[in-house]
């Protein structure tokens, strides 16, 4: 199984950046999608953004021009610019071997989620 750990969470002001990362362990095979979700209180989650093995990305409209999803061997990174107070949410990063990219990684197979990192903007 694919283990994940997501680092790079914090507090900023509104209009500044943040780069969250998130390392796998265990074997990540081919045809892994890669994704970001994020839940906020009260609120359901949410895709953020995904990334295939062949380099395909898919943003959610609410972050597109702002946050730039990337994968190097086992790391996923999501560089968030130009911060709103909507983004205050806990991220998580998860991997499906399958999943549809266009669908946040849904749909997939041996499923795997991080523990989260905060991202407070205020």
């Amino acid at each position: 199984d694919v283990q994940l750990v997501e680092s790079g969470g914090g507090s900023v002001q509104p209009g500044g950046s943040l780069r969250l990362s998130c390392a796998a362990t265990g074997y990540v095979a081919s045809r892994y999608c890669l994704g970001w979700y994020r839940q906020a209180p009260e609120k359901e989650r949410e895709g953020v953004a995904s990334i295939y093995d062949d380099g395909k990305t898919t943003y959610a409209d609410s972050v597109k021009g702002r946050f730039t999803i990337t994968r190097n061997a086992n790391m996923l990174t999501l560089q968030m610019d130009n911060l709103e107070p909507e983004d205050t949410a806990m991220y998580y990063c998860v991997a499906s071997r399958f999943g549809d990219v266009r669908q946040y990684c849904s749909g997939g197979y041996h499923e795997s989620w991080g523990q989260g990192t905060q991202v407070t903007v205020s």
